[in-house]
């Protein structure tokens, strides 16, 4: 496979499972209408460092290693339900505090460092994670590839992730649409949780 066969391939591949709805989209849209634009992006700058700590160890040939044991699997999945679940949970327990200002002395209510761990976890103990870039680096992109390659396109899918949890953030945060989800918010956060347990029950399922 070419350079930029590959680099095209990876790119509509990652982009379609990036715009797929699962537990980063979830909490890159709650955290923003919870917390506001700056603590969405730092959310999603979170997700995007985390997913690449999954591409360098799926370089590293991890992900082969990571395939061929049950055990390994099985452990990845129950951590990752457990943590999801321990999210979901959250959720529901979510209640009505007021509207959310878009102000940022209001954004302000939590910390860069707590916004970009809870999206950095996230995505990190996301059991589909693993799983996504096991086939992706075992019968999508060849291990046998040159390593600055493998590295190449690992970059730039971390770089993907961002700009499309960014671009989740920004239009949440855009005045209009974010009023409109402010009405109801604490009814999303709800089901939102009740989403990631079901997510983590189908994982531990199937």
């Amino acid at each position: 496979m070419g350079f930029w066969e590959g680099f095209w391939l990876i790119t509509g591949v990652h982009l379609l499972a990036a715009a797929t709805p699962g537990a980063d989209f979830l909490m890159a849209s709650q955290h923003t209408l919870r917390y506001g634009k700056k603590a969405g992006l730092w959310c999603v700058s979170g997700i995007a460092l985390a997913l690449g700590i999954h591409i360098a160890y799926s370089i590293a040939g991890l992900a082969v290693v990571i395939a061929n044991s049950a055990h390994i699997l099985w452990g990845i999945k129950i951590l990752g339900a457990m943590y999801l679940s321990y999210l979901g949970w959250q959720g529901l327990r979510s209640h009505y505090t007021g509207a959310v200002s878009l102000d940022d002395k209001k954004e302000a209510k939590i910390s860069a460092r707590k916004s970009f761990s809870m999206g950095f976890m996230c995505n990190l103990f996301n059991p589909k994670a693993p799983i996504y870039f096991i086939a992706l680096f075992t019968s999508v992109i060849s291990p046998l590839l040159p390593t600055y390659q493998l590295v190449i396109y690992g970059i730039w899918m971390v770089i993907l992730q961002w700009l499309w949890f960014a671009f989740v953030v920004f239009m949440l945060s855009v005045p209009k649409i974010n009023r409109q989800f402010q009405k109801f918010s604490y009814w999303l956060d709800r089901i939102f949780g009740l989403v990631l347990i079901m997510l983590a029950i189908k994982i531990l399922l199937f």
